[in-house]
């Protein structure tokens, strides 16, 4: 498919839109759908996406509904499925033709339109092109590598969400009977901040709350999300809170479309009325304030119960479930209001009336994403969040509780599974008494360390099983430098992306089935698991004839290796498992806690729900309660001049994969390097609407990262802020500018500054609309 071109960027705007999904979803999903495959598998995928014996979507991983729809999928979900059903194919006479060089020449777009991987490639030492490798010698070669190695800490194996559990266990097994907990996984890079603040104060990394308590919640938080692009499933949930009588706060830098309006596809109003408004208030927060905002409505719940003792404050639950809330109380009280308003950018009139919308809810539930995660004070945040929670016993009963929203489909799935650089002792210990070996006990690297040791030398070899690490993480000049220092890197991979083209040494890329292909092994065909983001564990089965004959699945790829690495030492049966799933299954269930009788229980339609000790109100916590914790006021420090900077996804973009150069909600079409602003700041900044600019980040090391070529566009981004798409910016993200405590990027708070630059008159003839 070498004949597609790359797009070439013609910005076109029009006004933001005011509502989401509708028939044009449809349509858009449908128009991609059968641009990369026939009527037919489009029919057999989507029909069975996300039914409870058919496909798990491997885009986001919210929750099925109890009854499903039969057309059980967003826009979102549709373009991903049918982009992995593909019938393009990238063979080897692909690569005979395009050189690495070139191949790294194009953008993400070309790369993932070529289609799917056929066969197992190799670019040798000094050679400027893959060439085709059988998978025995390709394994070999890899296995090879990996025994060469002076320590087991010089090798990194990093996982993406896509892994189902069944693959997570097994790769994890054996990186640990190998020795290292080298385990970086995406979860380093987007909600590793919810796992340490929620650790910390409740004894569980996990979300507390389930689809059921969404419906029945009095007042859902919606912070730091774009539901509509990232999660479009969610909408119908907040349709049946909005239904039930519940209210919607949503806390956004930017105004997104789902959160005004929704028109649900499923039902009639959606198609031809005007479908659901969803949040009843809108915060328009300064980027990094939602730390102040929940300091400033604890601080009001305080003087509330001062003003009406007994009324405010759930004493019995915080008395026996919870610790610190006298320190949390005293602290709270010197929060100031200056400070909040000047952080959040907000009245303290909107923030009075959430807090009357606080005080009139008996169930809350706070759900968020990124836009809280990925700052450096992500983590105070949270736990702030965790505060407001406790205060009126948002814990532990239905309708109410802690909802991190992740991303990636099964990404929360894998650090069940194990797949975590800072595994507990405990799941060691399991380890060791099914499989009769001494796992290591030393932490490992995350994603971020990972890089630092690759660029430092001290790690030589990088295997990426799912995913596409050179362009999901930051500092990318650092990050493709560093791999390139590597001896060998190999990616276990379904599509081309940009990491296929940043090469160690030696370069291996692993084809591998994806979630819509059928996997018939020895004992005859196969079906994997998943869990959501709110721990249900359900069963995935593909329906397509694999992409090539050629592919092995992740679960034959990892044992194999494991085979040609290991040895006989310790005895694992790894073609046991290959051959059954069952048999990996049967040994999740005697080594990670809630998967007792996995088998027997995932065949149950809809599979079940993993134990959460919070949710019971029992905290796995030192003090075996919950934590209120006293978190310091901070907020971005931004000099004049300056703007920070959040990185985003476009609409028709599934984390590092666009679709098309559009983002039509927010009225941004043809083009991707953009940068959105609020008209008064451009203005300050003696900057134009359609002006071409530089984005140039500011950081203590003093060098230069600029991302070159982008448009302002005048939009109703927050004071102060400014937004722009990922990967494009990653470059602006310094390895070092990560979130105290989770060691997360960054990539929502990084200071910028807008350089003009001269264009010819071609250039600037850009077509404005609206």
């Amino acid at each position: 498919m070498s004949g597609i071109e790359d797009p070439v960027d013609d910005l076109r705007v029009t006004p933001p839109k005011e509502w989401a999904a509708g028939v044009p979803g449809v349509a858009h999903a449908l128009e991609y759908s059968l641009g990369q495959t026939s009527v037919r598998r489009t029919a057999l995928t989507l029909l069975n996406v996300n039914q409870a014996k058919g496909i798990d979507c491997p885009g986001c991983a919210w929750p099925e509904p109890g009854k499903r729809h039969r057309n059980e999928y967003c826009e979102n979900g549709a373009k991903h499925i049918s982009d992995e059903a593909t019938t393009r194919r990238v063979t080897r006479e692909f690569f005979r033709e395009h050189s690495v060089a070139e191949l790294g020449a194009k953008s993400d777009y070309w790369l993932n339109q070529q289609g799917r991987l056929t066969e197992p490639m190799v670019k040798r030492p000094g050679a400027t092109h893959y060439e085709p490798i059988a998978w025995d010698e390709a394994l070999d070669l890899l296995a090879g590598e990996l025994r060469a190695l002076a320590s087991p800490d010089e090798a990194l194996f990093y996982v993406s969400g896509r892994l189902s559990n069944e693959a997570a266990f097994l790769l994890q097994l054996f990186v640990r009977a190998y020795g290292t907990n080298n385990l970086p996984d995406c979860s380093n890079m987007c909600h590793e901040s919810s796992g340490s603040a929620m650790t910390q104060t409740l004894g569980v990394g996990k979300g507390t709350v389930s689809l059921d308590d969404i419906h029945q919640a009095d007042l859902v938080f919606v912070v730091g999300q774009n539901p509509g692009t990232n999660h479009p499933r969610m909408l119908s949930a907040l349709e049946e809170t909005k239904s039930n009588g519940g209210q919607v706060v949503a806390v956004n830098t930017l105004p997104e479309a789902g959160l005004k309006r929704f028109k649900n596809p499923q039902r009639a109003r959606g198609v031809v009325g005007r479908g659901t408004a969803i949040a009843d208030q809108f915060l328009h927060i300064k980027a990094g304030g939602d730390l102040a905002l929940f300091q400033a409505l604890n601080l009001l719940l305080l003087e509330a119960e001062d003003a009406a003792p007994g009324t405010v404050v759930d004493h019995e639950f915080v008395d026996r479930y919870t610790t610190g809330f006298e320190e949390f109380a005293e602290h709270t009280r010197k929060v100031s209001w200056d400070h909040v308003l000047e952080a959040t950018g907000l009245s303290r009139e909107e923030i009075e009336q959430v807090h009357e919308r606080v005080l009139a809810a008996g169930k809350i539930i706070v759900c968020w994403a990124m836009g809280l995660t990925q700052h450096k004070h992500g983590v105070p945040t949270i736990r702030e969040i965790v505060n407001f929670l406790l205060i009126r016993g948002n814990m532990g009963r239905p309708g109410a509780g802690a909802c991190p929203v992740r991303g990636h489909s099964n990404v929360q799935g894998d650090r069940t599974m194990g797949v975590w650089e800072r595994v507990p002792q405990s799941f060691l210990d399991a380890l060791e008494r099914e499989f009769h070996f001494t796992p290591p006990t030393r932490h490992g690297l995350d994603s971020v360390d990972g890089i630092r040791a690759m660029s430092e030398g001290r790690a030589k070899l990088f295997l990426g099983v799912a995913g596409n690490f050179v362009r999901a993480t930051p500092d990318s000049d650092v990050t493709e430098a560093a791999m390139r220092g590597c001896r060998l890197t190999a990616h276990v991979s379904t599509k081309l992306n940009r990491s296929h083209t940043v090469c160690g040494q030696t370069a291996l890329i692993l084809p591998t089935l994806g979630r819509s292909d059928r996997d018939i092994q020895a004992s005859g065909e196969q079906f994997v698991t998943v869990e959501d983001s709110m721990s249900e564990v359900h069963a995935s089965r593909g329906k397509l004839p694999p992409a090539s004959p050629h592919l092995l699945s992740e679960v034959a790829i990892i044992g194999r290796l494991a085979r040609r690495t290991l040895g006989t030492s310790p005895d694992i049966p790894w073609e046991d498992f290959e051959a059954d799933y069952g048999t990996v299954r049967d040994r999740i269930s005697r080594v990670v806690p809630g998967f007792e009788n996995f088998n027997e229980r995932v065949a149950e339609p809809g599979g079940f729900t993993l134990p959460n000790a919070a949710k019971e109100r029992a905290f796995a916590t030192p003090s075996g309660k919950a934590v209120f914790t006293s978190n310091d006021f901070t907020m971005p420090d931004v000099p004049e001049g300056h703007l920070l900077l959040q990185t985003l996804r476009s609409h028709d973009q599934w984390n590092t994969v666009w679709y098309a150069p559009n983002d039509r909600y927010r009225g941004i079409h043809n083009a991707r390097r953009v940068v959105l602003v609020n008209p008064a700041d451009l203005a300050e900044l003696g900057l134009e609407d359609g002006q071409s600019v530089d984005l140039v980040s500011v950081w203590h090391d003093r060098r230069e990262r600029r991302a070159e070529g982008f448009t302002t566009v005048a939009y109703p981004a927050s004071r102060g802020s400014a937004a722009a798409y990922y990967p494009e910016t990653n470059v602006l993200v310094p390895l070092d500018s990560v979130a105290d405590i989770s060691n997360c990027p960054t990539s929502k708070g990084v200071v910028v500054r807008l350089e003009p630059v001269r264009r010819s008159e071609s250039e600037a003839a850009v077509a404005w609309a609206g």
